[in-house]
């Protein structure tokens, strides 16, 4: 493919990077990423992924947009109030760049749809809010190969690791049940300062673009935690996949997904 003069001047400061050049923009314009999640972490991964040219983005959520979320969900406006967050979202992201085809998916994912939502993708962002949809991302991405970026945000901290099924240790190798019912608040519960999210989803975005274009250096094998407080960044080697996992072990046990119950934190 031929860049237009307009994606010329649109994408240079991407093409003089070495790392990308010509041929990464060119990966880019044809990479397909769907963003699970259009609240705190899924605003500014999607903003900056539709920036960048990323040629397919999907977003999931069937929320609509309430007051609540413009403290953080920076892809969302006032005038936003009452449509559904997809929408609002793919009207920011093409508003940024016509490059960009966003595919909006009015549901919240489960064990049901994610195995068709993730199948036509090649890099996955769990943006999401809650365990259950978590550990179901995890499991959905480790069974179909699919690479993912994990997130998580609560109070003045984030946390962030890149999984690729296969090579990598998975969400379950690091956390391997998820915790009993309130056992941890929820966002609504503890707060969330709106700078953080807009930290920790920028870095997906980031993990995200260096996949598709091969540049530098995954957090594969790695957590990386942020302390906004202290200001601290903090990078913890993980240990290798591990064989006894439930999903991407040897020998799995979970061979089918499922559903757990447990309430959202609303990011």
């Amino acid at each position: 493919m031929a860049f237009t003069n307009e994606q010329l001047e649109r994408y240079s400061r991407h093409i003089i990077l070495k790392e990308i050049g010509v041929k990464g923009q060119k990966k880019l314009l044809n990479a397909k990423i769907l963003i699970i999640g259009a609240g705190g972490l899924g605003s500014p991964a999607a903003l900056y992924l539709a920036a960048a040219g990323a040629g397919t983005i999907g977003i999931v959520d069937a929320d609509k947009v309430d007051l609540s979320n413009l403290q953080r969900q920076i892809i969302h406006a006032t005038n936003d109030l009452g449509k559904f967050k997809a929408d609002s979202a793919k009207e920011s992201m093409e508003n940024i760049n016509p490059d960009v085809k966003v595919v909006a998916h009015h549901e919240f994912v489960n064990s049901k749809n994610i195995l068709e939502l993730i199948r036509d993708y090649d890099f996955i962002l769990d943006c999401t809010d809650n365990f259950p949809a978590k550990f179901l991302i995890n499991d959905a991405c480790v069974i179909s190969k699919k690479p993912f970026s994990h997130a998580g945000i609560i109070r003045f901290q984030g946390q962030l690791m890149t999984i690729i099924p296969g090579e990598s240790p998975c969400y379950r190798c690091v956390f391997k049940e998820m915790p009993p019912k309130d056992a941890i608040p929820t966002c609504r519960q503890a707060g969330i300062i709106g700078a953080v999210p807009g930290v920790i989803g920028s870095l997906q975005a980031l993990e995200a673009i260096k996949f598709i274009t091969g540049a530098g250096k995954l957090l594969t094998g790695s957590l990386l935690t942020f302390d906004a407080l202290e200001m601290d960044f903090h990078k913890v080697k993980l240990p290798k996949r591990n064989h006894n996992c439930a999903i991407c072990g040897d020998n799995p046990t979970i061979t089918e997904l499922f559903d757990y119950e447990q309430p959202a934190c609303d990011l």
